[in-house]
């Protein structure tokens, strides 16, 4: 794996503090990294705003508003120093705003993975990413447009822990997962016997597994990569044992606002803009060039 840069590798110690954020705002400015991306991201025609629509809200407003999270290494963590809003799902969303305002401008809503639903039901928010995995049961609560990436399941141990190398393994033993996330089902198929203890955010499930208070953790790929970077005491055992997509959390009903959005997607990644934040946050840990973007609407839910 590649050297996590010098602005992850700062953000990231910030990461324990975290967790659930006492101010439930923070703006998302682009760094001069993220702005050399976002310059060449696409802004949609002045007739694709159209009269009435979410988009000219979005607008009129002269911010877009996301659901997403501030301790999410790679994907949407607050730098301490800059106090900036970095990742992958971060700049993807600094890019959305771009296309419907011109200039990348954010307002990141913390939220946890249990209150997604209800932000976007009770328009807090326009969008949430926030690695807000695609599955038939939330899309009877919320509409999806993407997937916009895809990542997988895989367990994080204390290094030198014996013992675990299956999802399988995990039976008969406490093990840590994200409350109201995708680990939860695949564990109870996988291993019906583990004792799932879920917390809201992965600072506290990583807390709590250096802490003994579950001897596995059970969260995307992405972000266990990131955490074992920063901390040698954990060490991932397993490849990827699912297949998530993640999709872009939108209302549920706004149809006009769905194909919107899938459209943004598509010319964002004729654009090379996809790529290119790819490569400036989970590419700093994952070697090669970016992956093919998975097919827009590919997925049930989607």
């Amino acid at each position: 794996m590649k050297r996590l840069v010098a602005v992850v590798a700062a953000s990231v110690l910030g990461l324990a503090a975290c967790g659930e954020s006492s101010s439930p705002a923070v703006p998302g400015e682009p760094s001069q990294k993220g702005a050399d991306v976002l310059a060449k991201a696409p802004v949609a025609a002045a007739a694709d705003i159209l009269p009435g629509s979410t988009m000219e809200k979005i607008k009129k407003r002269g911010e877009l508003l996301v659901g997403g999270s501030l301790d999410a290494p790679l994907l949407s963590q607050q730098n301490p120093v800059t106090g900036e809003v970095e990742g992958f799902d971060a700049d993807m969303g600094k890019a959305l705003a771009k296309y419907i305002l011109g200039e990348p401008k954010v307002k990141i809503v913390n939220s946890a993975s249990e209150t997604r639903e209800a932000l976007l039901a009770n328009g807090t928010v326009d969008v949430v990413f926030q690695t807000y995995t695609i599955t038939e049961e939330r899309a009877k609560q919320v509409s999806f447009a993407g997937p916009y990436y895809t990542s997988g399941l895989t367990i994080a141990v204390k290094k030198g822990t014996s013992g675990i190398a299956k999802p399988e393994d995990l039976n008969g033993k406490k093990v840590l997962a994200g409350a109201n996330t995708p680990a939860i089902p695949a564990i109870k198929k996988l291993a019906p016997q583990a004792e799932i203890i879920t917390f809201g955010s992965d600072p506290e499930c990583m807390q709590a597994l250096k802490q003994d208070r579950g001897v596995a953790y059970v969260q995307d790929e992405t972000l266990l990569i990131a955490n074992a970077q920063k901390d040698p005491s954990i060490e991932i055992v397993t490849k990827p044992f699912t297949v998530d997509p993640y999709g872009i959390g939108l209302k549920h009903g706004d149809d006009q606002f769905k194909k919107f959005l899938n459209d943004w997607l598509k010319k964002t990644q004729d654009a090379g803009v996809w790529q290119g934040i790819w490569k400036k946050s989970i590419g700093t840990v994952v070697t090669g060039e970016a992956p093919q973007p998975p097919q827009i609407g590919s997925v049930p839910g989607s």
